[in-house]
């Protein structure tokens, strides 16, 4: 094989892609993010709980930001969507639909995809950006403390969504889906019935169920689980875990030489900060891969 074009590819311009990316070209390295902006990242209306913007700061500019920042030691970064990954030599072509790049290294960081309510996009995005459709109790909890809750998920992981956001709020419902089998416990309201539809006011959540009845709440949180972007790592050989989240060892690198994973797309907590350490720990062991490997 020839020469290299790249020291390494990022799949994947979130938090975690772009940390990434501003940590090798920082070491020197030559290094690419393709992007498709898809990310979950963007959707975020204002996070709070990221330590250097005690006033909140939404997604868009957050990212906005550090590509600003990754870009201006050196890294490129596309907007595109990756087609193919597949092993040449030494290295990994990456396809996209704008054209291929070959690299030493791969990092996926493509993060996952939301099972999302039964709406229309339009209206989902705008309940999203209102406040009023929330995914994660960690990042913003703290936001709708004392408001009527509605969690709309099933089985254990619905139960302990509405467990996590039962100590902000003494008015937590769990909403099962349609199909979804009864539930019984005790320390939380369980709608006796599955929903039928959902729909948005300016300023409310209105949920109908199966027998009629209609629940109105302050805003809902969607339990429904998520699928990894990992299928491009499936076809490349990288192992899966049971949720099809890649597995990873502690330098974040996978069971194949030269491919590396970092932020949701990894078992783990699914937040920013968490994905940027993850980040720095596989952008400098790559880092330092190269060198052993140059020196040798």
């Amino acid at each position: 094989m020839g020469k290299f074009i790249k020291d390494c590819v990022i799949i994947g311009g979130g938090p975690a892609g772009l940390t990434a990316a501003l940590y090798l070209a920082r070491f020197l390295r030559s290094v690419t993010v393709f992007d498709a902006r898809q990310g979950r990242a963007r959707m975020i209306p204002k996070t709070h709980n990221f330590a250097p913007f005690p006033d909140g700061i939404s997604g868009p500019d957050l990212l906005t930001q550090m590509q600003s920042h990754a870009e201006r030691y050196g890294a490129v970064i596309e907007n595109c969507t990756v087609e193919s990954v597949e092993r040449q030599g030494d290295g990994y072509c990456v396809t996209t639909d704008r054209g291929s790049e070959i690299a030493r290294y791969v990092i996926f960081a493509a993060g996952v995809v939301n099972h999302r309510p039964p709406l229309p996009d339009a209206v989902h995005d705008r309940g999203v950006a209102k406040g009023l459709i929330h995914y994660c109790p960690v990042c913003d909890a703290y936001e709708v403390r004392d408001k009527r809750i509605a969690v709309l998920g099933s089985g254990t992981h619905g139960l302990a969504e509405a467990n996590f956001i039962r100590d902000y709020s003494s008015a937590v419902t769990l909403i099962r889906p349609n199909g979804d089998r009864p539930l019984s416990v005790d320390e939380i309201h369980i709608s006796e019935s599955p929903m039928s539809s959902l729909s948005l006011s300016e300023s409310e959540v209105i949920v109908t169920l199966e027998d009629s009845t209609v629940a109105h709440f302050d805003t809902i949180y969607i339990a429904l689980g998520t699928s990894a972007c990992s299928k491009l790592a499936e076809t490349l050989g990288v192992p899966l875990a049971e949720d099809g989240c890649i597995v990873t060892g502690g330098q974040r690198e996978t069971s194949i030489d030269g491919v590396y994973a970092i932020g949701d797309i990894t078992d783990g907590l699914d937040q920013i900060a968490h994905a940027m350490g993850q980040a720095a720990i596989a952008a400098t062991a790559i880092h330092n891969d190269i060198l052993g490997k140059d020196q040798s």
